[in-house]
């Protein structure tokens, strides 16, 4: 773990953007249920993301499925979450009300139901806002950010900052202590660059082979045996259905991608996209019945990043909590999915039979089983203004390979958002100091899963 350097930008003369009593960074699942819950309490809220859509890796990225929203029992993930899960499924013909896990998404409906989330809550949102520097008041806590968009460079005020950035950027830059990789610093989980095929074969595509990479009889396993599409790197695929003859891609690893090391990022990207472009001409030729006439109409936007920086938290989430099913006195929301941890190209060579086994045999919950989320996971240890929602909460990596999720991200980021305008509503502004019983009693009466 390593605190990064601070950066000396206060010293220059910006202009002050506002005040408010909570500022959100990063407007992916996690940035936006923080911010509609944080305005939903009263406080006065901005929304400041990088991009021009909200959603991240459901918009952005192209994730083209929810992963499982029950525990196979119940619903786990409520709330916020829910209600974002069931507009997105009511406007989507080809699926079900009743389904719950694995269904597809509507990249273009799904940014349309964050932006009514976000802004129906009373939220202000700055698209194609980047975060560029922390000024602390002292050494445990914020006095502004620094952010750049067309119109310059600006300070923003509050009293309370929630961390979404899926890299704990604000958290960092402040002087956190965080993990990345393993717990020697190393082996990020590998990133994939998510696309869209559309002119499908519905009919084939869903009476024809399975296209899931883990079934014996996908085409990926022809396609590689035959070595006439070396930009494909194994069997990860991964497709959906998400509308009219348009299937959704998460397929393909891109290793070594360090979100924190924009070169690394730079170079995923470019061979993402070529990438894509083997993948449809593979499966035009392997599955000729459902792509022969396949059109590559999208590439994500942003790169499909499982991991980044976790922050050092007042609790750190252990393996042992995981298998122990384990809930906690500050418990704001509960996680069912299994560990789905992606490992590094050198790992899968090594031991490859090792790999595809513990993630598909070892550790698995069964029906009606879940694990609790501590409030102490969201607040970085050294930072008591400074709360951090979705994939770089405080955790082990194993365990960030099943929290990260995004309907995990979400009912993170409506407790983060919820305590931070609790914590703004006090005199000293300190997220340690909210009432955690108020706190999750307010969770439930919005109709959070906790226990």
């Amino acid at each position: 773990m390593s605190p990064s350097a601070s950066v000396p930008f206060s010293a220059r003369h910006v202009p002050l953007l506002g005040r408010w009593d909570v500022v959100v960074v990063g407007g992916g699942p996690a940035g936006c249920t923080a911010a509609a819950s944080a305005a939903r309490e009263g406080a006065r809220t901005l929304l400041v993301e990088a991009t021009g859509a909200l959603g991240g890796m459901g918009t952005n990225a192209l994730v083209p499925a929810w992963t499982p929203f029950s525990d196979k029992k119940d619903l786990v993930y409520r709330g916020m979450a829910e209600k974002v899960f069931n507009t997105c499924k009511a406007g989507m013909a080809h699926i079900r009300p009743t389904d719950v896990d694995w269904v597809a998404i509507d990249p273009e409906l799904l940014k349309s139901i964050y932006d009514d989330l976000v802004t129906g809550a009373g939220a202000q949102v700055l698209f194609h806002t980047l975060l560029v520097a922390v000024e602390p008041a002292d050494a445990r806590r914020v006095a502004r950010i620094f952010v750049a968009n067309k119109a310059g460079i600006a300070a923003i005020e509050a009293k309370i900052f929630v961390d979404c950035s899926g890299d704990a950027d604000l958290a960092a830059w402040a002087g956190a202590e965080f993990f990345k990789g393993d717990e020697k610093g190393e082996n990020l989980m590998p990133a994939t660059h998510c696309f869209v095929l559309t002119n499908v074969d519905e009919y084939a595509y869903t009476h024809g082979p399975q296209m899931y990479g883990g079934h014996a009889d996908s085409p990926i396993h022809r396609i590689l045996a035959s070595g006439k599409y070396p930009l494909i790197p194994d069997t990860h695929l991964c497709c959906t259905l998400i509308g009219p003859k348009t299937v959704g891609f998460n397929a393909g690893h891109l290793w070594h991608v360090d979100p924190t090391r924009p070169e690394t990022v730079s170079e995923g990207m470019l061979l993402g996209r070529r990438m894509a472009r083997q993948f449809r001409d593979a499966l035009a030729e392997f599955a000729p019945a459902a792509f022969g006439n396949a059109f590559l109409v999208n590439t994500g936007s942003l790169m499909g990043v499982r991991e980044s920086r976790r922050i050092v938290g007042d609790h750190v989430l252990r393996l042992e909590d995981y298998l122990e099913r384990r809930t906690f006195p500050d418990e704001i929301a509960r996680n069912s999915y299994f560990l789905d941890v992606h490992c590094t190209k050198e790992q899968m060579a090594k031991t490859p039979e090792r790999w595809n086994q513990w993630r598909q045999d070892e550790f698995l919950y069964g029906p009606g089983e879940s694990h609790g989320i501590p409030y102490r996971s969201l607040t970085p240890k050294t930072l008591d203004n400074v709360l951090v929602a979705g994939r770089s909460i405080s955790c082990e990596q194993v365990v960030q390979g099943s929290v990260r999720i995004m309907p995990g991200c979400l009912v993170m980021g409506e407790a983060a958002g919820m305590a931070a305008a609790h914590a703004a509503a006090l005199p000293q502004a300190d997220t340690r100091a909210i009432d955690i019983a108020k706190l999750r009693r307010r969770l439930l009466e919005e109709g959070a899963y906790i226990k």
